[in-house]
């Protein structure tokens, strides 16, 4: 006899939907999965056998033949053996139910529970997608599959409970979706710029980057607060909408580092890794591509100290990601594509030693040595930062002051302000932040008063800007100007973006 469910393939974030067939026939016991399954899903013929019989039911003894179609399309993962088993209690009469038009997912247990499951949040939004009028899914992922509204969710907590239940023709209780307010949400145990003593300026920088989602460098000697002001950054950024929290949610529940406790992400990611990480590590790969830190790091902070020491070819790597906000791996096995909407922050010494043009410390790097170092950030990178600030050390009356900072909370109020308004801005142009602007939008927005123009063509003739560049300061130009709450961007918020360019050490 023929079976057929219904289950769900990931390729990077988009789904497919996935016929699983059964057909049990005559012959010698075997049990054969097709349909390109890699490893965990051939492995599903062990769970799939132990849960049927640990749940009160026999397992044929006969010739199974399990297809995933289409048969083209990788499948990976555990999320099929619910499918599979339920396909093979049909099959073989033990039993009834209805379960046409309904998406099957999750992993079993050997005793026949189901367990956690990744990526359950985008398998349930291509449901909605499809119109697929309900998703079983199990117990414990129940949470991260109620964020999309308007589908029935039906958890079950073993495979016996969920054959019974649908076999019984009752009406099944649903889930409903959790609801979401835009509210602030304050992340926790994070620094709060009030502790942190001087580096005003930086404290200004980090405030205008946070604003408008721009990319960020401080450079200075060992020691100067480089890298506590970048872990304070989690502290003035605006709160995410939901839209933003649903997408960062996706990319954490695919990569398994969704906790368990937490359906949703509320805060913004922070990603700090160590500069002895892979290339895949940082933007995604493996034989079959996984997300990388710049995806991990989608609409937050990608924070990366020591800059240099990751090394140029590592570095230039971003730069495609930087420009159009998603990066795309190719293997042999298929190509995907994930979100990299992310706010690039990086921390450096002007040299290996770290004291180059320090007016107290003596540098012992030779010009050559301090060349090749600096030649580590190309001009092209370089070019797609929006703000370098210098980081000079921190006198002994300042540390010891016992005056405090303006706070964090002080600070994220503006930016949360700066935010809103750009969200009114592009509400139909699908950005959120002044750095996600296109040529087109910018000349639509980008609005300058005749001192701000001739301060912008004089700085663009002096400094030598490129194009990009000049794009560049008018972006953060118009982040300014929101944070003044001006409509026109003015030549003060033009002089304060051009200062911000990045420049040489020397």
């Amino acid at each position: 006899m023929l079976a057929k469910v219904f289950s769900c393939a990931l390729i990077g974030l988009e789904g497919a939907i996935v016929e699983v067939e059964v057909d049990i026939s005559p012959g010698l016991p075997s049990f054969t999965i097709v349909g390109l399954p890699d490893t965990a899903v051939q492995e599903a013929r062990e769970r799939v056998r132990a849960a049927i019989r640990n749940s009160g039911f026999s397992f044929p003894g006969k010739r199974i033949t399990v297809n995933l179609a289409p048969a083209d399309l990788k499948k990976a993962g555990p999320s099929y053996d619910i499918a599979i088993a339920m396909a093979i209690l049909l099959s073989s009469g033990q039993s009834k139910a209805d379960i046409a038009d309904t998406l099957l997912l999750g992993e079993l247990s050997l005793d026949g529970s189901l367990r956690h499951t990744n990526g359950i949040l985008p398998m349930v939004a291509l449901a909605k997608e499809k119109q697929v009028s309900r998703v079983i899914v199990p117990a414990v992922n129940v949470a991260e599959a109620a964020l999309v509204d308007r589908i029935n969710i039906t958890p079950f907590i073993n495979l016996r409970n969920m054959s019974d239940s649908l076999s019984s023709g009752e009406a099944l209780e649903c889930y409903k979706c959790i609801e979401m307010k835009d509210d602030c949400y304050l992340p926790e145990n994070v620094i709060d710029l009030a502790h942190i003593k001087g580096q005003e300026h930086i404290k200004r920088a980090l405030e205008v980057a946070a604003a408008g989602a721009h990319n960020l460098i401080m450079a200075g000697p060992p020691g100067s607060g480089k890298t506590l002001l970048a872990r304070a950054l989690p502290s003035i950024m605006p709160p995410m909408t939901r839209d933003e929290a649903l997408e960062t949610t996706k990319i954490y529940s695919i990569s398994g580092l969704l906790p368990k406790e937490t359906p949703l992400l509320l805060n913004r990611p922070f990603r700090a890794p160590h500069y002895t990480i892979s290339n895949a590590g940082l933007v995604g790969g493996g034989s079959w591509p996984k997300p990388g830190e710049i995806s991990l790091s989608h609409r937050g902070v990608l924070f990366l100290d020591e800059l240099p020491e990751f090394g140029q070819a590592r570095l230039e790597l971003l730069r495609q990601p930087l420009e159009d906000k998603h990066v795309t791996i190719s293997r042999v096995r298929g190509t995907v594509s994930f979100p990299s909407n992310f706010m690039l922050v990086g921390a450096m010494n002007p040299c290996p030693c770290g004291f180059f043009n320090d007016p107290v410390k003596y540098c012992s790097c030779s010009p050559g040595i301090i060349s090749r170092y600096q030649q580590r950030l190309s001009g092209p990178f370089t070019d797609r930062m929006d703000i370098f600030v210098n980081a000079p050390y921190v006198n002994y009356e300042k540390l010891t002051s016992d005056r405090l900072g303006e706070s964090s909370a002080s600070v994220q109020k503006r930016v949360t302000l700066a935010r809103k308004r750009q969200l009114e801005r592009f509400k139909h142009h699908l950005r959120v932040a002044n750095a996600e602007m296109l040529p087109h939008e910018i000349k639509e927005f980008c609005t300058t008063d005749e001192a701000a123009r001739n301060l912008l063509k004089e700085g663009m003739r002096q400094l030598h800007l490129s194009a990009r560049a000049y794009h560049r300061i008018l972006k953060l130009g118009r982040t300014i100007a929101d944070l003044d709450e001006s409509d026109i961007i003015k030549a003060h918020h033009i002089a304060e973006a051009i200062q911000y360019r990045p420049r040489q050490f020397t």
